[in-house]
């Protein structure tokens, strides 16, 4: 399973070539970040590009996770995506490669299949499902170890709750995307956040992390500041009347 301290990752969708990104990456883990994620599409292949800008040699502990299979998920698209995520992030073995999401042309044990084979030639190290309900879960780890999945969870997106409880059960690590998505002020959320003393995002971020022990939210920023805001999350403890207030919040 995904075990990274902090919890807390960095999305990096928006990511572009520029010195200051590079430097923002360099930054990013010099504050304390641990896992960064990004894949094949983000922007072209330049999300990916950016990160081995910055970070090749990977430094010990930080895991980078990308994705294929987007815009389809053959196993010869895969290989051929892999092998170009490899290039950009100037990677010999990739610490956590997704299925980015089940093709509908392709059964998902043909696909997840392609990444066991790649996994056993050392490109990969652990494998990921993304976009999947637990039916494809299950489909997916009869072919393969499956050490990670990717949905969109949030505090205002929870259609993923049984999903979250399952891969808790299974030691499986959950990685929310858009953690912080649609996230509004008012209500239980923004009287928690005052008494605290923190932002309704690390109100949100630290809900997520307290709702499962296998919880990893990625929320994208592109600026130090915001990271270091969304790393300190970790350290805030929500009370039990706290997170009964924010089981019924809707923003």
């Amino acid at each position: 399973m995904l075990r990274t301290d902090p919890r807390i990752g960095l999305g990096t969708n928006r990511l572009t070539n520029t010195p200051e990104n590079v430097a923002f990456l360099q930054e990013a883990v010099g504050a304390g970040l641990r896992l960064i994620d990004t894949a094949h599409t983000y922007r072209g292949g330049d999300s990916e590009g950016t990160i081995g800008a910055a970070l090749s040699p990977l430094p010990d502990g930080v895991v980078v996770a990308t994705k294929g299979g987007w815009d389809g998920a053959k196993p010869e698209t895969l290989r051929a995506e892999l092998e170009e995520s490899l290039r950009r992030l100037r990677l010999e073995t990739i610490p956590l490669y997704y299925l980015h999401r089940p093709d509908p042309g392709t059964p998902i044990e043909e696909s997840v299949g392609a990444l066991a084979e790649l996994q056993a030639q050392g490109k990969i190290r652990d494998v990921g499902v993304s976009n999947v309900d637990l039916e494809g879960l299950e489909r997916a780890r009869e072919v393969v170890t499956v050490a990670a999945v990717q949905n969109h969870y949030s505090l205002v997106e929870r259609e993923s709750d049984d999903l979250v409880d399952h891969c808790a059960r299974e030691g499986i690590a959950f990685v929310p995307y858009f953690p912080l998505r649609h996230l509004d002020g008012g209500g239980a959320l923004t009287e928690i956040a005052e008494r605290h003393g923190a932002t309704t995002s690390q109100v949100a971020l630290a809900w997520l992390l307290q709702r499962s022990p296998v919880m990893h939210p990625i929320p994208g920023t592109l600026s130090l500041e915001h990271l270091r805001e969304n790393l300190a999350a970790r350290w805030l403890e929500l009370s039990d009347e706290d997170l009964a207030a924010l089981r019924v919040q809707k923003t």
